[in-house]
């Protein structure tokens, strides 16, 4: 499992405190949820979705960028 924080600086290459403040701002949801915990454990089979400007709204799969955790 891997925290939804680092998995936003692996996904974006951001730094801890700009994945802070995404998830903070209601930006990301977890499987169709808005998700404000910077800890939340993200299992293999949870989708990300990040309604930013730059990303525009893509949806990531955990199980696409963390293997075997």
């Amino acid at each position: 499992m891997i925290e939804l924080q680092q998995f936003l600086k692996i996904v974006l290459n951001v730094t801890g405190g700009e994945a802070k403040h995404i998830i903070q701002e209601g930006f990301v949801y977890v499987n169709g949820v808005v998700e404000t915990r910077r800890s939340r454990k993200l299992a293999q089979d949870d989708v990300v979705e990040i309604n930013l400007e730059e990303v525009a709204g893509e949806e990531f799969k955990v199980s696409d960028f963390i293997k075997g955790q």
